[in-house]
């Protein structure tokens, strides 16, 4: 075993990661960037380095040597599916706490990982161009990962910016602009199988997203019975064998009825791992840790032990998902369920990383159990000092069609945050879309973010400018003083914690003055762009 190993991230992730290391008996070592410091994971390591970036795999390598430590966690997010940087590890001779670097390399190219998924007898989900697929149809990042680089695009006229937009955000999150386009489904459940190389843990359903990034998930799903948990399961299975794959990883598919189609392999622990934890018993970051280290003897759960749900709190904006930033002046997280914190009080809530305050994870002995005790713990939290979407997690979990189990990624856009749900849900019969003799029509459009960002300071009715909804960069600057614009036309799109968010002209008007250039940082409130009709 280790006796000294580092986190090459931050956040809520690193202190997980530091607390199986300490059962353990593992040193442990956080890294912290220069706009970081004092941040909790920092604070709470038995050591701490300085690093000029999170995204430098050669800062990482030096802290480790450093320090002395022998293995290296790379946790989510930043370079955790990145095959230079565990080659990179490996060459260094510490250890990787991850999958083998050709395994990072075949899983993360999602064009590539499609390929051997087809060559593996595994059903994918079908690419090709757009007039091949027809509409609406996905944009995806070939290295993508986390909703980044993602589009829906519903007619011919949308796809130019959206390929745009995909190709940016991409190259900015993974440094590789790479697309596809593959079918769009507008109402499958998303289901994810956890492996621990070529062994299946058991599946997630996380299916209640927004942009494309999860919500709550829980274990196991309730769109899923054993003739297909033992189909996807295998798939998964007969993935992660064609890559050679070690180490945990999750396979993910989309679901339609007994239909399953498979997404992608994300080679990670994910944000979503407690809910397996809980209902299997096992460690997995000690299980990483265990098989980095050459042990072979990692135990199969027996059986599942009734079920987990877990949401995510963030500083964001509780009806637009607008990140927010502050101080947490106050921070009460419930003590009878399982919490995974990143941040404390006090703490501070920027602009450069996740919003993400903590992870509050049920288990119960039956899913309505354990959706019971998240509802209490959720009623019991408190956050002052920045806005959260504590009412939203509320309403979620309380919402009729989640307790019946019965939403889909569309739950969001047909069923708007903090909108009014009906007293009960309809009998299972009536709970989906239907035309006679017609397929069902696409669910409606996603909230509109220029109205939004109207209703929170933006551009809106009679006002003569565009004015930032949140801090954030400016990525990109898409008009000059005196052009001509029209209504709903972008003219700014703003990059907070990670999503682009685009602003546009409430009119068709002509652009007096524009307050910014690309690569600035605004506060909310900021004028960015003024207008005149």
């Amino acid at each position: 075993m280790i006796r000294k190993l580092l986190v090459a991230n931050r956040g809520e992730i690193a202190l997980r990661v530091f607390r199986t290391c300490r059962e353990l008996g593992i040193a442990t070592v956080a890294v912290v960037a220069p706009d970081d410091k004092g941040s909790l994971h920092a604070r709470v390591a038995d050591e701490t380095v300085d690093v000029e970036s999170y995204l430098f795999s050669e800062e990482h390598i030096r802290a480790a040597k450093q320090t002395g430590a022998e293995a290296v966690h790379p946790g989510y997010g930043f370079l955790a599916e990145n095959a230079d940087f565990a080659e990179a590890v490996n060459a260094a001779e510490l250890v990787w706490v991850g999958p083998p670097p050709d395994a990072l390399r075949a899983g993360g190219d999602k064009l590539e990982a499609k390929r051997i998924a087809q060559a593996a007898g595994v059903p994918v989900v079908p690419t090709g161009e757009p007039e091949e697929l027809g509409f609406p149809l996905l944009v995806k990042a070939a290295a993508g990962g986390g909703g980044r680089g993602m589009r829906v695009v519903r007619s011919p006229i949308e796809l130019e910016e959206a390929l745009e937009a995909a190709r940016r955000e991409a190259k900015a999150a993974f440094g590789d602009d790479r697309v596809f386009c593959e079918r769009y489904v507008e109402r499958p459940h998303h289901v994810e199988v956890q492996l621990l190389g070529e062994i299946a843990l058991g599946e997630r359903d996380c299916s209640v997203q927004r942009r494309h990034q999860k919500v709550l998930e829980e274990a196991p799903s309730p769109a899923v019975d054993e003739t297909l948990r033992a189909a996807i399961s295998e798939a998964a299975v007969a993935f992660a064998r064609a890559v050679g794959y070690e180490n945990a990883g999750t396979a993910e598919f989309m679901v339609d009825g007994q239909d399953f189609f498979f997404l992608e392999l994300n080679g990670r622990i994910q944000v979503e791992h407690p809910v397996t934890e809980l209902v299997t018993g096992i460690d997995l970051v000690k299980a990483q840790i265990q098989i980095a280290c050459g042990e072979t003897t990692i135990g199969r759960p027996s059986a599942r032990h009734g079920h987990a749900v877990e949401v995510r709190l963030y500083a964001e904006d509780p009806r637009t998902f607008l990140p927010q930033t502050g101080r947490i002046a106050k921070l009460r997280l419930p003590g009878d369920i399982r919490v995974d914190a990143g941040v404390a009080e006090g703490d501070e809530i920027g602009i450069a990383y996740d919003p993400m305050i903590a992870k509050l994870i049920a288990h119960g002995t039956t899913r309505a159990d354990a959706l019971d005790r998240l509802r209490t713990a959720l009623a019991t939290t408190e956050v002052e000092g920045v806005t959260t979407n504590l009412p939203f997690l509320r309403w979620l979990v309380a919402h009729p069609l989640v307790r019946a189990g019965e939403t889909t990624t569309a739950f969001l856009v047909e069923h708007p945050p903090l909108s009014r749900p009906a007293l009960r849900a309809a009998p299972a019969a009536w709970r989906v879309p239907f035309r006679l003799n017609l397929p069902p029509p696409a669910p409606a459009a996603a909230p509109d973010v220029d109205a939004t960002a109207a209703e929170h300071g933006g551009a809106a009715g009679e006002q003569s400018s565009v004015v930032a909804p949140m801090p954030g960069t400016v990525i990109k600057l898409l008009v000059g003083a005196g052009d001509a614009v029209r209504a709903r036309q972008p003219l700014v799109v703003l990059e907070a914690m990670k999503m682009e968010t685009p602003l546009a002209s409430p009119y068709d008007a002509t652009v007096r003055a524009v307050h910014v250039a690309e690569g600035d940082r605004v506060a909310g409130g900021a004028v960015l762009v003024e207008l005149e009709e």
